[in-house]
């Protein structure tokens, strides 16, 4: 005979419960998301979320935006086809960097074809907070979901409903950069990792000095800033080169950037590895 567990009630207590208290949109939301990884590149699924955009009709929403990458977005491989995004999958800046493709079927000049975008953004407020799911794209972003020569029209129409999946990022060979924070020095060191491939966020980095102190081989375990940034105030010293270790999120795949960080390393300065995820 079958089981049954206690969270299995509870949850469908709370949807019974939904149904009687609010309205049933929600309810039905709920009851569709409620065994759904959005975040996670295993799931191929389709969901439906709002989107809306900002910034200039042909332009990259702002500049960087609040994961921290910067002008970098305007630029190949980001190409300005990124994305703000709402509380339900910014997580706290946890997904930054996270690839998803969305499109548009509803509107007349909807292309129906899928267009990949990067989260590099936030969206805090208004229907990103009140919607599930919610995506404040880019002005290009938003105008490549249209038809050939439509996409002015589509960008008119200022607030869709689309569908959205999470998948792998794919940068077309290029590997993982960091991009040193003007603030760092020889006692604290943070930086923005750039262009992870696969899942394309992160759940840890550590960085190894060089040398042959008492902490020289050891890995120290940096902390996310905000964003996409992530530094390290050890107490001390360090002693360049670094080597940075990431870990990918979901998959929990491991990549070591060897030396990445040279002695004389400068704030300001991009180091680019040999190493990606895929």
């Amino acid at each position: 005979m079958a089981t049954i567990s206690v969270s299995q009630i509870l949850t469908t207590s709370l949807i019974v419960l939904c149904f009687f208290l609010f309205n049933n949109k929600l309810c039905i939301a709920l009851k569709s998301h409620k065994h759904s990884n959005h975040s996670s590149t295993r799931s191929s699924r389709w969901y439906t979320a709002g989107a809306t955009w900002y910034g200039a009709p042909d332009g990259a929403g702002s500049v960087g935006g609040a994961c921290g990458y910067g002008n970098i977005v305007e630029e190949a491989p980001f190409s300005s086809l990124v994305t703000g995004i709402g509380p339900s999958l910014y997580k706290s800046g946890k997904e930054c960097g996270a690839c998803y493709q969305v499109k548009c079927t509803k509107h007349p000049s909807c292309s129906k074809k899928a267009v990949r975008v990067v989260i590099t953004d936030f969206c805090p407020g208004g229907v990103c907070l009140s919607d599930v799911a919610h995506f404040d794209l880019s002005g290009t972003a938003f105008g490549a979901m249209a038809k050939p020569g439509q996409d002015n029209n589509l960008r008119d129409a200022g607030v869709l409903q689309i569908r959205f999946a999470r998948v792998p990022c794919d940068y077309s060979g290029e590997k993982v950069a960091f991009q040193i924070d003007m603030g760092s020095n020889p006692n604290y060191i943070a930086m923005v990792i750039e262009y992870e491939g696969g899942d394309g966020d992160l759940i840890r980095v550590d960085l190894q000095e060089s040398g042959s102190g008492q902490t020289a081989g050891d890995w120290w375990a940096m902390n996310q800033s905000w964003g996409a940034v992530w530094q390290l105030n050890p107490g001390k010293e360090l002693h360049p080169p670094f080597s940075i270790r990431l870990t990918s999120r979901y998959s929990g795949r491991v990549l070591i950037a060897k030396d990445v960080i040279p002695t004389g390393w400068q704030p300001g300065a991009t180091y680019r590895s040999v190493v990606n995820f895929v």
